[in-house]
């Protein structure tokens, strides 16, 4: 039987820094590269264009069918659980659209913040002395606040001195303070390290935060690990369908 794949809806906050919106759009571009043949778009939910109504109207209006959503986020927020559904309910009543999870938690991830840390300088023989800051924009949520502890309790098994989780906005520690509180453990050298996929207000309030940190990795941006973990949600989101199918 012949199964045409449901276009890739990727679908990013947006924001008034052009680097968010560049960034986006790099990171779609590695997912293009990595499994040619699948169709990839990208809406936003505020502030940049196209917006998600309308990449969505426009796949109707071609007669696409089938589509998978997958929200750009590291965590189960509110845009997650309220806005993205809501614009989803809006769409074009001809398609077909399942909303993939977030993210995270992801191994992945994990792999794309040691990379980054990586590139800013650290090496495998650091682990062991050095200190980290795993900083995330925050939430007012606690399902996400609970996820961002508990992968900063698995990166620190993985070898590290010590990791630490801090925020940019709506819960504490900040940076700033996590970076302190590294220094007074005892770690010989401290790094932050940004989770959060593209540049921002938030992610130059982390990086304002780091001053005191000895290394500053960049955001995941266009990972090769944050382009397989969405191809990975994509797949899954699909899984029932496939399975139903025979395939």
């Amino acid at each position: 039987m012949y199964y045409r794949k449901p276009v890739l809806l990727v679908i990013a906050h947006g924001s008034r820094d052009p680097r968010h919106a560049a960034t986006v759009h790099a990171l779609v571009r590695r997912i293009r590269s990595q499994r040619p043949g699948l169709r990839v778009e990208t809406g936003f939910l505020d502030f940049n264009i196209p917006s998600v109504q309308g990449v969505l109207e426009s796949l109707a209006a071609e007669g696409v069918q089938d589509v998978v959503a997958l929200p750009l986020l590291l965590t189960r927020a509110f845009h997650a659980k309220a806005d993205i559904p809501a614009v989803l309910r809006d769409a074009p009543p001809r398609l077909r659209i399942r909303q993939a999870e977030v993210l995270g938690p992801s191994p992945l991830l994990l792999r794309a913040l040691e990379r980054r840390l990586y590139e800013a300088g650290l090496t495998p023989a650091d682990k062991s002395t050095t200190g980290i800051v795993l900083a995330s924009a925050g939430s007012t949520d606690p399902e996400a606040i609970a996820v961002i502890d508990g992968l900063a309790r698995e990166w620190r098994h993985t070898g590290w001195r010590a990791v630490r989780p801090a925020f940019a906005s709506a819960a504490l520690p900040r940076t700033e303070d996590a970076v302190r509180e590294l220094r007074a453990l005892g770690c010989e050298r401290v790094a932050v390290a940004p989770y959060v996929l593209a540049p921002g207000f938030l992610p130059d309030r982390i990086a304002r935060g780091a001053a005191e940190a000895d290394v500053l990795a960049e955001v995941l941006g266009p990972a090769p690990e944050v382009a397989r973990v969405l191809l990975e949600r994509y797949d899954g989101a699909l899984a029932p369908a496939l399975a139903a199918l025979g395939a």
